[in-house]
């Protein structure tokens, strides 16, 4: 289905294409596969919307970018997805500012961290990879509508394989907290919001994509101990895993094919990796998607809760 694999770059995947007058948003822009997407798209004539929660990280994501790309037109909006109040004037500018949005890219994330909870109760993880995710695509939905490739795409990890969603105890308020089982049931509802989002709205045209982009050595690790990382290594690396680094431009080239590719159309509510659809796999260590993270009852019964939980509402 791809020319691509787990070794082609961000430039290798959009060469030859022409993105002007298209519109990209991206949570994460601040840096590393968010500024790495940015930067490509906006060297293609991309527009792009760069979203963090850091006024001064974005303004030198976006110097950065400048230097290697002195024509990329490029904008800026502050949002915190750990944040429903954040996201809702976030989003609010957004509308006010911006006509469309072609590819909405929901790439900001955290991993591994402390037992926490979001600004409205919610268990961190959970709260801003997916709810905070979840609302702001619903809050930015007549943008992307009004937009020309109407593409959705959603990072999840191949740590979905970690855990599935447990919807009797999403926040960990029974059962006690690992960070990596609640990494992993995060980066499940990704997929499961892909689904769902594809199952609704492929009638008018919009397409979503759950993207695996490898393992990069980026700052979503920050909240690691030596302790973690040494075992997260040595799971990772274990029997048939075939694991190896990617780099910043490989890992974001997944996301790039994803919100781009023409053979793609039509073909939403798919899980992709190293620039090709995954197979459904509940062995393998190596790739793939499990089953329980394209169940479509699953996915509907989270869209239920999230909407239950964000009070985010999508057109009916």
């Amino acid at each position: 289905m791809s020319q691509f694999g787990r070794e082609s770059t961000t430039d290798e995947v959009l060469e030859g294409k022409d993105l002007s007058g298209l519109t990209a948003f991206i949570t994460g822009a601040n840096s590393g596969l968010g500024q790495e997407t940015a930067r490509a798209m906006a060297a293609k004539g991309a527009h792009v919307i760069m979203a963090g929660r850091d006024q001064d990280k974005l303004d030198a994501a976006v110097a950065a970018i400048r230097e290697s790309v002195p024509q990329a037109e490029l904008d800026t909006l502050t949002v915190d997805l750990a944040s429903l109040e954040s996201i809702r004037a976030a989003t609010s500018r957004a509308r006010q500012r911006f006509a469309k949005i072609d590819m909405l890219i929901n790439n900001a994330g955290v991993m591994a961290c402390p037992f926490e909870h979001t600004a409205d109760g919610f268990e961190r993880q959970l709260g801003t990879n997916h709810l905070g995710h979840f609302a702001l695509t619903a809050e930015l939905f007549p943008l992307v509508e009004r937009g020309r490739a109407k593409r959705i795409v959603n990072l999840s990890s191949r740590a979905h394989h970690m855990a599935p969603v447990d919807f009797d105890d999403p926040h960990f308020e029974r059962r006690a907290y690992d960070p990596w089982v609640s990494y992993g049931q995060s980066k499940t509802a990704n997929v499961l919001f892909t689904v769902e989002l594809e199952r609704r709205y492929a009638v008018m045209g919009i397409d979503a994509f759950a993207v695996h982009p490898g393992g990069i050595q980026t700052n979503l690790g920050r909240h690691m101990t030596p302790e973690m990382t040494e075992a997260l290594m040595k799971r990772v690396t274990s029997g048939d895993s075939g694991f190896a680094w990617k780099t910043i431009p490989q890992g974001a080239a997944t996301t790039c094919w994803a919100a781009t590719a023409s053979e793609l159309e039509g073909k939403g509510g798919v899980y992709c990796e190293d620039c090709h659809v995954a197979e459904v796999d509940d062995e393998s260590a190596a790739g793939g998607v499990r089953s329980y993270a394209v169940n479509p009852s699953y996915a509907e019964r989270l869209w239920k809760l999230s909407e239950q939980l964000t009070g985010a509402k999508f057109p009916t």
